[in-house]
């Protein structure tokens, strides 16, 4: 009895402990809180500048670096496909990259609701159709993963370089027209691993026709083949891709699109060459 009378006194110190670092989480929790509901009122109100200084004043977050929120309007028009009202936060100077503290971007969120309209109008605006969150998941495997054959369409005329060299220690992934990546996505899940557990061919034949590794495996060390579903249309059309060597046309054209580079390749209708070639180098 005398031992527990003896240990009562710590247990009741390290109880005040926890206590006291439950309530500063709170009170943080709180302030930010506070400080994303003021700053998503000054960008309702047009009024940029303040909540400009609210992210720089407390989250040291410049103009160029871009949005310290977790939700912000562009993100919720973007993700309900409200185009009027993205138009119009975009007009106020609103970011177009601004991010959750997932690195999650409007771009991500329009892909994920298949809302083509705000897509084109986010990447028309700057986008980075490569942004990549912390689980490694971009616009493209969104797509994907929805079977949007539009929205990777789309994102396969701005992308990037069809290989990606990641430097995260998450994966990567895009898809590739004016070069979007097709790589890595989500748990090492490939775009291509996310079109082949859909019904729909179009997407997997985009992807494969980008420059998508066929053998890319995932963290189950999975390839695309492996998930699509057991004799399906999409199984079959990866076995046989497997099996046949890629054309030479194509071989060249990833090629001279990778030597380029992405920056580049909105001047391939300047090269001189026939506007045949430059048609066939463009996906045209």
């Amino acid at each position: 009895m005398s031992v527990l009378e003896e240990s009562r006194p710590f247990a009741q110190q390290l109880s005040n402990v926890y206590f006291t670092i439950l309530s500063l989480f709170c009170f943080k929790l709180f302030v930010k809180i506070s400080l994303a509901i003021l700053s998503h009122f000054y960008i309702v109100k047009g009024n940029r500048k303040e909540a400009a200084r609210i992210a720089a004043e407390f989250y040291g977050v410049t103009q160029g670096q871009g949005s310290w929120a977790d939700r912000s309007p562009l993100h919720e028009a973007a993700s309900q496909g409200r185009l009027l009202a993205l138009k119009t936060l975009l007009s106020q100077g609103y970011n177009v990259n601004a991010v959750t503290i997932d690195h999650v971007t409007p771009l991500h969120e329009a892909c994920l609701g298949d809302h083509v309209a705000c897509a084109k109008t986010l990447l028309e605006a700057g986008a980075n159709v490569n942004a990549i969150t912390i689980d490694g998941v971009t616009p493209l495997f969104n797509a994907c993963s929805q079977g949007s054959a539009s929205c990777t369409e789309l994102l396969l005329e701005y992308g990037a370089k069809p290989q990606l060299e990641s430097c995260l220690p998450s994966p990567t992934h895009e898809a590739a027209s004016k070069g979007a990546d097709v790589q890595k996505g989500k748990y090492w899940d490939t775009p291509l691993h996310a079109a082949a557990q859909q019904p729909g061919l179009e997407i997997v034949n985009l992807l494969l026709e980008f420059g998508a590794d066929i053998n890319a495996k995932n963290t189950e060390l999975l390839r695309p083949v492996d998930v699509a579903a057991s004799s399906s249309l999409v199984e079959r059309v990866l076995l046989q891709h497997e099996a046949t060597p890629s054309s030479l046309c194509q071989l060249c054209r990833l090629c001279i699109r990778n030597y380029m580079g992405r920056p580049r390749l909105h001047l391939i209708p300047q090269l001189q060459l026939p506007t045949l070639l430059q048609n066939f180098l463009q996906y045209r």
